[in-house]
This record gives structure tokens, C-alpha cells and sequence, in this order.
């Protein structure tokens, strides 16, 4: 009796080549090493300024809130919308809107709090780190 599992009925799956970590940098060294990315301005909030005309759709997604213990992010943004033209990234964190803390909000609040947005004054978000 054959006791093997017929691996026909599974799905191949091809990985990509293994590439070995890069070598280890002492911290002394780090501040001017070309491998070694010190610029952290990338993570520092910044300010969005969107236009919402009554009716317009604001071009990106949210998730998270209260319940999830989580700020309110950034889970999507369309392409060549005005939020993806104003900067607006994949993974930023919405700090405030028009002066209304978005850190520790629930996620149906943000929802109305966003469908009321005419952007009387610019929007603050935070960026996160990127994947």
C-alpha cells in the first residue's frame, strides 16, 4: 500500500531565489554609510490639502479605528485621483481632519466625519513606514 500524498492535485508554486541579508553594519558606522538610509524626514507627519466638492468622492479608502485599536490609515488611493495627486499614500495614518482628531476615533464617526469634508482647512497626515 502506497502511503503518499498525491501531490498532483496541489498547485506548484515557484519561489523566488533566497537572498541573503545584508552584511551587518556596527551603529558607529551607520551615519555615513552609503548602504545605511539615514534620511527619516519620510516618516515626520506632513500636510495634505484636498478639495472635497459637495458629492465628489474623496479617491481613497480608510480602515481601522477605535475597535480595532488602531488609528485610522490609508488603505488604498486611486490612481490619478485628486488624493493621489495631492500626495496621499498607501499605509499614511490620518492624524486630524479640519481639526478633528482621527487617533482615537471610531471608524463610523470617520466615515461621516469624512463624507461632511469640504476641507475648510488642510488635513494633517502622518505618514507610516512603507513596505
Amino acid at each position: 500500500m502506497d502511503s503518499r500524498i498525491p501531490y498532483d492535485d496541489y498547485p506548484v508554486v515557484f519561489l523566488p531565489a533566497y537572498e541573503n541579508p545584508p552584511a551587518w553594519i556596527p551603529p558607529h558606522e551607520r551615519v555615513h554609510h552609503p548602504d545605511y538610509n539615514n534620511e527619516l524626514t519620510q516618516f515626520l507627519p506632513r500636510t495634505i490639502t484636498l478639495k472635497k466638492p459637495p458629492g465628489a468622492q474623496l479617491g481613497f479608502n480608510i480602515r481601522g479605528g477605535k475597535a480595532s485599536q488602531l488609528g485610522i490609515f490609508i488603505s488604498k488611493v486611486i490612481p490619478d485621483s485628486d488624493a493621489h495627486r495631492a500626495g496621499l499614500q498607501e499605509g499614511d495614518q490620518v492624524l486630524a481632519v479640519n481639526d478633528v482628531d482621527f487617533q482615537d476615533i471610531e471608524h463610523s464617526k470617520v466615515s461621516t466625519a469624512l463624507g461632511l469634508w469640504y476641507c475648510k482647512k488642510p488635513s494633517q497626515i502622518g505618514q507610516i513606514g512603507q513596505e
